[in-house]
């Protein structure tokens, strides 16, 4: 009895030093806000922690997108007129078009890398804007397994989420380098001028593949832990059974 009280002892002090040590930090500053979760939903409750993860992850994607979208959108005044009366009225029909997940018009039915092919055509005349936007949104959530929704027995391979943020960066490199008409570029985006720099457009589209590539890791490693906390359990498990009280 005296050796476990003299074993449990440091024990206890390294908790109560380490709940000391918690209560005296100090709370991080919210000088630029507060972290923010999402309200408690009934689809959760038939939810995993990938599931709500990969979904959390697909709607700051598809929110990033239609921010994009509004940017370009008033940088590129002259697309929204090619498809609507009103820049407002042409991003609800954007983000119609994605949430439904249906294909964008103009683009002939295209799908995915094929539509960002063609929305990045100097040859294509309709809304680019759109067109552009649509085919990412659409490329994302092929990715995905053409859900935007994730419960369980919902799986994702983690190598589509991983193809999907490198298509990402070739479709924002194309859209940086390749001219159209006149050698005009084929979208006013980022703008580097003197010292007047607005790369707000390259920082969001960097935070959509972040999430990807960090998404597509998590997954990765979620399924490689399953594997080695099946071992452990076979190793482990037999050391640190239960012992004899009686």
């Amino acid at each position: 009895m005296r050796r476990f009280g003299a074993c449990r002892a440091p024990v206890l002090l390294v908790a109560l030093l380490a709940l000391a040590g918690c209560a005296s930090r100090p709370s991080a500053p919210t000088t630029w806000g507060k972290v923010q979760g999402a309200e408690f939903q009934r689809g959760e409750l038939v939810q995993s922690d990938a599931n709500r993860i990969t979904q959390v992850t697909m709607e700051a994607n598809l929110a990033s997108l239609l921010l994009l979208a509004d940017k370009l959108y008033r940088r590129n005044p002259a697309e929204w007129k090619k498809s609507a009366a009103s820049r407002e009225a042409a991003l609800e029909a954007l983000r119609r078009s994605i949430y439904e997940h249906q294909p964008w018009a103009p683009l002939g039915g295209q799908r995915d890398t094929a539509a960002l092919s063609q929305a990045l055509s100097p040859a294509f005349a309709g809304d680019r804007v759109a067109a552009f936007i649509a085919a990412c949104a659409d490329t994302i959530i092929t990715a995905h397994g053409g859900r935007h929704e994730f419960y369980y027995l919902h799986g994702v391979d983690p190598q589509y989420i991983y193809n999907a943020a490198r298509n990402m960066e070739i479709a924002l490199w194309i859209l940086n380098t390749r001219k159209g008409a006149g050698g005009a570029p084929l979208l006013r985006a980022n703008e580097m001028q003197g010292e007047e720099r607005n790369l707000s457009f390259e920082r969001e589209f960097g935070k959509i593949i972040g999430r990807l590539d960090l998404l597509a890791s998590y997954l990765t490693e979620r399924f490689r832990r399953t594997a080695i906390n099946y071992v452990q359990s076979l190793v482990v498990t037999p050391v640190l059974g239960f012992l004899p009280v009686r």
